[in-house]
C-alpha cells in the first residue's frame, strides 16, 4: 500500500497560480486550478494502491470545507517547502509504509504510472520514486522510508536545476525510479504543452476531458483575446 498527498493550495485563503494568472486572468486561472486539482484526484483514486489525501497549505476551517467533501486531509503545517513536505511524507510512510507526493497541477498523470511507483516502493530496500518536470522542477517523489529534515531543506525549489539537486540531496542508499517527464501548469506558456499531453493520454478520464476543453477555451481566448469578456 501507498498513499497520495496532493499538494494544494486554497483559493481566497492563499495566492493560487498568479503567474498563469498574469498571463489569461485570475478566474480562469482558479479554474484551471479546480479542474486539474479534480483531475489529479481522479487518477489518483483510479489508481487504487492505497488512500489519497489533500495536502493544506492552511490550517484554517474554511480550508478544510473546500477540500473535505472530495478526500480527506493533511496539513502541510509550517516552514518552506522542503519542510512541509518532508512533515507529510513522514505522515504518509508511518501510517501506510511508503508514500507519493503530488502537485495539483500535473493533470496529465496516468494511473499506471502511480501503480508502477507503488509496486517499486512495496520493497523492504529503501526505494525512491521521481519524476521530472520540463521546468526543471518534479511532479512526484515518493518513498517507503522516512527522511530527516535537512535532506529536504537544503535544496532551492523552483529553479532549474531543482530536480537534479534535489534527487542528489536524496540519493542516500535509495535505489531511483525514474517516470517520465512532464509539463507543470505554471504560466499561460504551459498551456498548448499540457494540452498535448492530456490528448496524448491512452485512457482519458472525464475529469481530464473536462480540464482538455477548459484548456482549449483558455487558449482561444489567449490568441483572441477581443472575444473574452474578462478583457473587455
Amino acid at each position: 500500500m501507498s498513499a497520495i498527498a496532493i499538494f494544494v493550495k486554497t483559493p481566497g485563503l492563499s495566492p493560487v497560480k498568479t503567474r498563469l494568472a498574469d498571463g489569461i486572468g485570475q478566474a480562469q486561472a482558479l479554474e484551471l486550478y479546480r479542474l486539474s486539482a479534480d483531475a489529479v484526484l481522479a487518477v489518483a483514486r483510479t489508481a487504487e494502491i492505497g488512500p489519497v489525501y489533500w495536502a493544506l497549505a492552511e490550517s484554517a476551517p474554511d480550508a478544510v470545507r473546500y477540500w473535505q467533501p472530495r478526500a480527506p486531509v493533511i496539513h502541510q503545517g509550517s516552514g518552506n517547502l522542503g519542510e512541509r513536505m518532508c512533515r507529510v511524507m513522514n505522515v504518509l510512510v508511518d501510517r501506510h509504509g511508503s508514500g507519493l507526493l503530488l502537485g495539483a497541477d500535473s493533470p496529465q498523470i496516468e494511473s499506471a504510472s502511480l501503480r508502477q511507483a507503488a509496486t517499486w516502493l512495496s520493497s523492504d530496500v529503501r526505494r525512491s520514486v521521481i519524476g521530472p518536470a520540463s521546468d526543471g522542477g518534479f511532479w512526484v517523489f515518493g518513498s517507503n522510508q522516512a527522511s530527516e529534515k535537512h535532506y529536504w531543506t537544503r535544496v532551492a525549489y523552483s529553479r532549474p536545476d531543482t530536480f537534479t539537486r534535489f534527487k542528489l540531496s536524496m540519493d542516500h542508499e535509495t535505489d531511483w525510479l525514474e517516470l517520465p517527464m512532464l509539463t507543470d501548469l505554471d504560466t499561460a506558456a504551459d498551456l498548448s504543452a499540457l494540452s498535448a499531453e492530456l490528448q496524448r493520454l491512452r485512457h482519458r478520464l472525464p475529469a481530464q476531458a473536462r480540464l482538455i476543453t477548459a484548456l482549449a477555451a483558455a487558449r482561444s481566448d489567449r490568441l483572441n483575446p477581443r472575444s473574452n469578456p474578462s478583457n473587455a
